[in-house]
């Protein structure tokens, strides 16, 4: 589930003045992807910008490295509120429609390939109502809040965009689902508990077990490259008034994302761990490749809310580093399966308009 806000530019460089030299060549790549890098960006080359208007986020790479599954509102593809698409990787282009995998009908989220490529699991609320829920005021007292629709269920998918599964039926929210990269279980939030709690499943749907059980949304969780712990984002609401918030928000189908730090388990919601400490929100963790590491997108420098940028620190709590320099909104950062490339959803170099595009680039340690 996610909320993104942004602005993106258009930077298209091309000519067609006739053969060049490698070096030439060499040297207008460089330069093409200096253009969408900030000068502080040290682990990220040769970016390539993948999306060109809408909301596009939450772009979860296949097994094989070469397609990303992500949602999008883009109203130029015939959309009203997020559905779920797929990219072709090496050949992304402006002007092109992506295939929509989704069934257009009520409101998606949180598309993942299964094992295989040739079938996702991704979040609808089709079965609830065939229209896009209505969104609810952005703040409650002040406050932001996030919606928490109880209608999401889900699902598994063909490449041609037929349910061919269900994988919950639970009254209340099932959604959030990503897949091991073992390739055996998936992990999903749930209030089937009562609360915005952790579970693991088989990838067909059985086996179901709880992970998490402190009150408080434990969500986005992702595994870690070797299968046996997870990463997740919680909030932990400790004083009377500020669980009887949470509780308030919660039977209105509402959270609070503003207060959010990081944690660390093992699959089984053993050996608990929070890792961070930073104050204000932050979410969208990702293992890095090594499985010592999670890239997170972070807000704990501002003042005001924004801006959303990506750090790195070791699994241990130490090493904090900041990863990119954006001046409104980076996140939800994914490395490919060869741990060579990152791809991650933002607002840079835009322009000032209000989307939020998808980048990929090349990742040095």
């Amino acid at each position: 589930m996610k909320y993104i806000t942004g602005i993106v530019s258009v930077l298209i460089l091309f000519s067609c003045n006739g053969p060049k030299s490698t070096s030439q060549e060499t040297a207008e790549v460089a330069e093409f992807s200096d253009s969408l890098r900030y000068e502080q960006e040290s682990h990220l080359k040769n970016i390539r910008q993948l999306t060109w208007g809408g909301n596009n986020a939450e772009a979860y790479w296949s097994f094989g490295g070469d397609q990303l599954v992500f949602q999008s509102d883009f109203s130029e593809w015939g959309v009203s509120c997020d559905q779920i698409f797929t990219l072709d990787v090496n050949n992304a282009q402006p002007g092109q429609r992506p295939p929509m995998i989704s069934t257009s009908l009520g409101r998606t989220t949180c598309a993942y390939f299964l094992p295989g490529d040739s079938t996702i699991v991704y979040g609808s609320t089709h079965l609830g109502d065939s229209l896009c829920p209505a969104d609810p005021p952005r703040s409650v007292g002040g406050k932001y809040v996030w919606p928490i629709y109880d209608s999401y269920d889900i699902f598994v998918a063909d490449m041609a965009g037929n349910i061919v599964n269900q994988l919950t039926d639970t009254e209340g929210y099932d959604a959030e689902a990503t897949v091991s990269p073992k390739g055996d279980k998936i992990v999903f939030t749930s209030t089937r508990s009562g609360d915005l709690e952790l579970y693991t499943m088989n990838i067909d749907g059985t086996d179901v077990k709880q992970v998490t059980d402190e009150l408080g949304y434990d969500g986005g969780a992702f595994f870690s490259p070797d299968g046996t712990k997870l990463i997740f984002r919680a909030s932990r609401p400790e004083t009377e008034e500020e669980i009887k918030e949470y509780k308030d928000l919660l039977a209105q189908g509402l959270v609070q994302p503003t207060q959010m730090e990081l944690f660390i388990c093992n699959v089984d919601g053993s050996d608990l761990k929070q890792i961070t400490n930073l104050g204000n929100a932050n979410w969208a963790p990702y293992f890095h490749p090594s499985g010592e590491k999670v890239v997170f997108s972070s807000n704990h420098e501002s003042k005001r809310g924004f801006p959303f940028n990506l750090y790195m620190i070791n699994i241990d709590g130490s090493g904090l580093e900041r990863i990119t320099y954006d001046e409104v909104f980076d996140s939800f950062a994914m490395f490919s399966p060869d741990g060579k490339q990152l791809v991650w959803a933002s607002n840079r170099f835009n322009g000032g308009n209000r989307d939020t595009n998808l980048f990929v680039a090349e990742w040095e340690d």
